[in-house]
């Protein structure tokens, strides 16, 4: 290869390994004779001189919801253009599977995991063995050492509560707590719906908060059914995700309750269906981009204290009185 461009060895990895500084007309021959040679750099030899795997563990609790599917794939992404191989699994939110993961079991040599728990709590990590880096996502697991990438879920939660006020709502409803298994998520959106409500001097009413079992649209359904049912009024809707929000719009359509006109809705997470609903979703839109190259960034660079909250938006669309 080197004597076919004309150059040294270590300009060829250079090249290969994008390190040190090359010329953009060398690069281009090297490239170039790299196409012409069909060359595959050896990965198992390079990584056994730099003592990396090249590869990172990611879990996360339920593939099926678009939410995590969709963040699989932009950490995917992320890790790829670091030149980092991902290994997904799945744990279903079971404490056993998120523990086995975070203490690296069955798992082959790994440069880092990186775990979305929704069972373990910070005492579970307490006394963790395995000396392989591991980045939390998300606030599930409370208080701990290990550093973690999350949005501030009290602040959007907020947000989205602002966004519903703005448009002139004051019977907000909120669909998403959650009293039995983990609730964490559920427990600081509330807080954030209470805080508006509060800063807007509008009453906590209890009878406006839907219980649900789980995060998915027949939750979502049952609870926005249960709230018609009680005759409670209300002229506004957050749901803590989106898959709650689109059971929600089933029901109220359904029900012939027109959104935005007389209940507004908006959900948590903008995955890729609320723009195609009907009426589209507004969303709380966290920068799940930005997370990905954070967490991915943190196993690279490791750091005790994590990375900052992690941006987000509104996606205000049409089931809060948007135009999209």
């Amino acid at each position: 290869m080197a004597e076919r461009v004309g150059v040294s060895a270590k300009t060829v990895s250079n090249v290969v390994n994008g390190t040190g500084w090359v010329t953009d007309e060398l690069k281009a021959r090297v490239q170039a004779a790299i196409v012409d040679l069909g060359y595959r750099p050896n990965v198992a030899a390079r990584n056994l001189r730099s003592g990396r795997t090249g590869m990172v563990a990611v879990a996360l609790p339920d593939l099926s919801q678009p939410y995590f599917a969709e963040l699989a794939s932009d950490l995917v992404r992320a890790a790829q253009e670091r030149s980092i191989t991902v290994l997904i699994n799945q744990t279903d939110g079971r404490k056993d599977a998120e523990e086995r993961i975070a203490h690296g079991i069955d798992l082959p040599l790994m440069d880092g995991l990186i775990l979305s728990p929704l069972a373990l709590t910070a005492a579970d990590l307490e006394h963790r063995e395995d000396t392989t880096p591991l980045i939390l996502l998300g606030e599930h697991i409370g208080e701990t050492s290990l550093p973690h990438v999350a949005v501030d879920n009290t602040a959007a939660a907020r947000a989205a509560v602002e966004h519903l006020l703005s448009r002139g709502r004051r019977r907000i409803a909120a669909i998403g707590m959650q009293q039995d298994g983990p609730n964490e998520t559920s427990v600081l959106r509330l807080s954030g719906y209470r805080a508006a409500l509060e800063a807007a001097g509008i009453p906590f009413d209890p009878a406006l908060v839907g219980v649900v079992d789980g995060y998915h649209r027949a939750d979502g359904a049952a609870a926005a059914a249960h709230l018609l049912d009680t005759g409670v009024e209300f002229d506004a809707i957050f749901a803590f995700n989106d898959l709650l929000a689109l059971g929600t719009l089933h029901v109220l359509g359904a029900r012939g309750v027109s959104v935005p006109e007389q209940v507004a809705v908006i959900g948590f997470d903008d995955i890729d269906e609320a723009s195609y609903s009907t009426p589209a979703l507004s969303s709380v839109a966290p920068d799940t981009r930005a997370l990905a190259r954070a967490a991915i960034d943190l196993l690279i660079t490791p750091s005790t204290a994590g990375s900052p909250p992690i941006p987000f938006t509104i996606a205000d669309r049409a089931s809060t009185g948007g135009h999209t």
